[in-house]
């Protein structure tokens, strides 16, 4: 897929709100009260710097573990509400992962919710997957994912929107990336994911998010071995067991900045 992530025109955003699942409330990314930072947080950091003092304003309405539907039904509308100058949207990730869900029929619903938003706010930028080749629990999706994701693009195209395009960002490959689950970005990988927002809409950036890593100490096959039945214990069983008994991890979460606020 082409990597199109830096052509677009640079400029300034009074106001954001960022609408999606846990990879956008920031899960991985813990602060020091420890409440999530995450890349839409730090994306807003960069937006601020570019805005007059004291005009920016910031809404994160993400909830970890909502699907599709429960996105569109409750923070599309509050998203409209706020009618803010950009608004980031990153949804259908936890249908994909579902058993059985056709990745056209969940595109086909994420399109409506675009049509819906492009028609009410300014900017609307949407957000590729990740390629999954190298994530344990995930790579025996990767081609439903690589489905949805081009199904996004082409949505994007259609209504003019800018892509985040996740699939291109070989940087998030390397394991350092993720958080000890393996499903969750790690604060690093949050922060490469902010930059390339901004090189996205053509904002400049003080590092290149696709900086290769500084080389890792080889691992012995038992070191890995003792890592994978550790990671299975701790954070694999556990998520199955949810999925299995149809749980969200934020049935009871809600939305960390809920309103249009100064940074």
């Amino acid at each position: 897929m082409a990597d199109d992530s830096r052509t677009r025109t640079s400029g300034t955003f009074g106001s954001y709100a960022a609408i999606g699942d846990s990879f956008t409330e920031g899960v991985g990314d813990p602060g020091p009260d420890g409440a999530f930072v995450g890349w839409a947080d730090r994306f807003a950091v960069i937006l601020d710097d570019l805005a007059p003092e004291g005009a920016f304003r910031y809404a994160n309405l993400a909830v970890r573990g909502k699907l599709l539907d429960q996105i569109v039904a409750d923070q599309v509308p509050r998203a409209k509400e706020l009618a803010p100058d950009l608004v980031s949207f990153c949804a259908g990730g936890n249908d994909i992962i579902r058993p059985g869900t056709d990745p056209d029929d969940v595109a086909a619903r994420f399109e409506r919710a675009v049509a819906d938003l492009t028609s009410s706010v300014g900017t609307v930028m949407v957000t590729t997957g990740f390629d999954t080749r190298d994530v344990p629990v995930l790579r025996h999706l990767r081609g439903k994912i690589a489905t949805y994701t081009a199904h996004v693009r082409a949505i994007a195209d259609r209504y003019g929107c800018p892509v985040l395009d996740l699939w291109s960002l070989r940087s998030v490959q390397d394991r350092r990336a993720w958080d000890t689950d393996r499903l969750h970005l790690s604060p690093e990988g949050h922060t490469r994911v902010a930059l390339r927002a901004a090189q996205v809409l053509g904002i400049e950036v003080p590092a290149d998010p696709d900086q290769p890593w500084p080389p890792l100490p080889p691992r012995g096959a038992l070191e890995v071995r003792r890592d994978d039945i550790h990671w299975a214990r701790d954070h694999l069983v556990p998520w199955i067991g949810r999925r299995l008994r149809g749980q969200s991890s934020g049935d009871h979460v809600e939305a960390k900045r809920p309103d249009l606020m100064p940074l």
